[in-house]
């Protein structure tokens, strides 16, 4: 049987960041307490949390701490130290466990799970060194896109290579990790799934979001997504294998290409709550957070419904200022910011969602706000 979690108990965070706080407020309102633990003192999770823990992710003491003070523990990120992770499992109740991070912390362990899961991945190859990648670059041929198999995030640490003479391009990555290079897909759409399973198998799928993205950082999520309903189903039948082989606790974001022919591929996963799942919060009947706290609490899950077709719009530190502004023109839109001190460029700071009878009328309404013009 799985562990239940009772309101009154406290859930342990480990991440201070926006997933953090939404999940913290999440829980808030079924009576949970907070603890967080996070480098830096006042971090969007703290502002909202019973007990702050403010030490690095690593620290030993501070986890025992973050164990000593919690009923469950989950985290809102997954560059977390896998092996502070593991030896967290020993001594407090991680349902997620440390193994979902250490295979998602990495491409190369990434793309061989969903392999093994049975889901279809771009061509790619493994290499450790620069020599390596140029050596066996002709099994992918040109264009791909050489990333590191650690790190990276919003397009950081990849390299797009259309030929062979763009290959010194790539070494830099080399100084970091061993890389991966993925033949580049032709596909007309990006989309993302977010399923959601708890300790007894039930599992649920929010419905896909199509993904827009703007110098490599997501920009709008629109809902449903504007694909076939077969190319629909078969994107949550492929992040249900995915779920159901990593034998999932909790939350898993599956990034999807779609192919000309409606197929899928799949890109990469993120074992949390994902930015393209907020719109859930308002749209559906369950959000992603809602329904994580659900799933690591041992409680049953709710199958999401959508009330209305909605757009999430992110909000980076340069539209802080003119979407303020602007507030009183658009009643209809929910804001959400997450207390980040400083509004730097291109920082994520809080997002738009809105909901709505016409989506292109309200896409257009988005364009012409002028809000998000570069």
């Amino acid at each position: 049987m799985t562990k239940i979690i009772y309101p009154g108990q406290t859930i342990g965070i480990i991440g201070g960041g926006q997933l953090g706080r939404m999940m913290a407020l999440a829980a808030k309102e079924a009576g949970f307490k907070i603890a967080v633990l996070e480098p830096t003192m006042d971090s969007p999770c703290g502002q909202v949390a019973d007990i702050r823990i403010v030490a690095p992710y690593d620290d030993e003491a501070a986890l025992e701490e973050l164990a000593e003070v919690s009923d469950v523990i989950t985290y809102e990120f997954e560059n977390i130290d896998y092996d502070g992770l593991k030896r967290l499992t020993q001594m407090a109740y991680v349902p997620q466990g440390a193994e979902l991070v250490r295979i998602t912390q990495n491409r190369v362990t990434e793309k061989e799970a969903i392999v093994k899961a049975g889901c279809p991945v771009a061509p790619y190859i493994v290499a450790n060194t620069y020599e390596e990648l140029v050596a066996s670059i002709d099994k992918i041929s040109y264009p791909c896109i050489v990333k590191t198999a650690r790190g990276g995030y919003d397009g950081k640490g990849q390299q797009l290579l259309n030929s062979a003479a763009d290959l010194p391009l790539a070494e830099g990555l080399f100084a970091h990790s061993q890389c991966i290079a993925e033949g580049f897909v032709p596909f007309v759409k990006e989309v993302s799934v977010i399923v959601q399973r708890n300790g007894d198998g039930e599992l649920y799928c929010q419905p896909v979001g199509e993904n827009i993205h703007v110098h490599h950082i997501l920009h709008e999520t629109i809902v449903p997504a504007r694909i076939e309903k077969m190319t629909a189903q078969s994107a949550e039948q492929e992040a249900i294998k995915i779920a159901d082989y990593l034998n999932l606790v909790g939350t898993l974001a599956v990034e999807m290409f779609v192919l000309e022919n409606g197929e899928i591929i799949i890109n990469e996963l993120a074992p949390r709550p994902h930015n393209s799942g907020h719109y859930s919060i308002e749209a559906c009947n369950i959000s992603q957070f809602h329904q994580h706290i659900r799933a690591i609490c041992g409680w049953p899950l709710r199958k999401p419904q959508l009330w209305a077709p909605s757009i999430m719009v992110n909000v980076l530190g340069q539209h802080v200022m003119p979407l303020s502004n602007s507030i009183a023109k658009y009643p209809e839109w929910s804001l959400h910011l997450y207390g980040k001190a400083e509004a730097k460029v291109n920082r994520k700071m809080g997002h738009v969602t809105i909901m709505t009878k016409d989506l292109e009328a309200t896409l257009q309404q988005i364009e012409s706000s002028g809000i998000w013009s570069e």
